[in-house]
């Protein structure tokens, strides 16, 4: 399955800088994005940490099964699936790390979406966060994963509806995210890919600006021009108000 894809980050209309990190890494069949949290330039430099930290262990562990990890393999996982888990819980340590390193640093943290491309014609998903992964299929998009946030767990116990979430006052309270403590849990999931299949791997300045039912309309017009697609969807966000940094990822899979 060949991959074609285009990363696009923009600081959006209210921030001053941009705490978003994409990372894409072709050669390994990997992609990462990061939104990032904490005071001053820190959640710049935790989600930058994450993407850097993901993709490192990933190249080091890519020939050498036999490698030493820091972390026990699952035996209930793939090769690829552990790889992954350990690369995200690999990068959680290294932003522990460099938190110690300044006073500015204390409490920064930063959610990771990642896909990486396994054996034949899977990949292997990771999440922890309210970033996202979205499979764009057949003309319908579906969000892969589940956020790890406080609305989410309000709508999963039917506190509050899904359209309620979107406005909500706390809607950017997230449960889950790397650098919060020594031991994290990862959302890991394994997909059958597909020939015109589409992931969109985003943070929730896209998905606060444009519902599903958009992100669908949108994809589907632009595609398979993955330039035009992610270029798009980061002018609408912006156009909506661009509360938020934006960063869209879109990975294309062809024949």
């Amino acid at each position: 399955m060949k991959i074609s894809y285009k990363a696009v980050t923009d600081v959006g209309r209210r921030r001053k800088g941009n705490e978003d990190s994409v990372h894409a890494n072709p050669d390994h069949r990997l992609f990462v994005v990061a939104d990032g949290m904490g005071g001053h330039a820190a959640g710049e430099v935790a989600s930058r940490v994450a993407v850097e930290a993901v993709d490192e262990f990933i190249r080091l562990t890519a020939g050498d099964r036999d490698i030493t990890w820091p972390f026990e393999f699952d035996e209930n996982l793939s090769h690829d699936g552990n790889r992954l888990q350990a690369a995200i819980r690999f990068a959680n340590q290294r932003v522990l790390d460099t938190t110690a390193t300044q006073a500015e640093y204390e409490g920064m943290a930063t959610t990771v979406v990642a896909v990486l491309g396994g054996e034949a014609d899977t990949v292997h998903l990771a999440h922890v966060g309210d970033s996202r992964i979205y499979l764009l299929r057949g003309g319908t998009l579906r969000q892969l994963t589940s956020d790890h946030s406080w609305v989410n767990e309000q709508i999963l116990s039917g506190v509050i509806s899904p359209d309620q979430a979107r406005t909500h006052p706390l809607r950017n309270v997230v449960t889950r995210a790397l650098g919060s403590r020594t031991e994290l849990l990862v959302d890991l999931q394994t997909v059958t890919v597909e020939p015109n299949d589409v992931l969109l791997l985003c943070t929730d300045g896209l998905t606060t600006m444009l519902t599903d039912d958009e992100l669908q309309e949108h994809l589907c017009a632009d595609l398979p021009d993955v330039d035009k697609a992610s270029a798009h969807l980061v002018e609408l966000a912006n156009e909506r108000g661009g509360e938020d940094n934006i960063t869209v990822l879109l990975v294309q899979f062809t024949s």
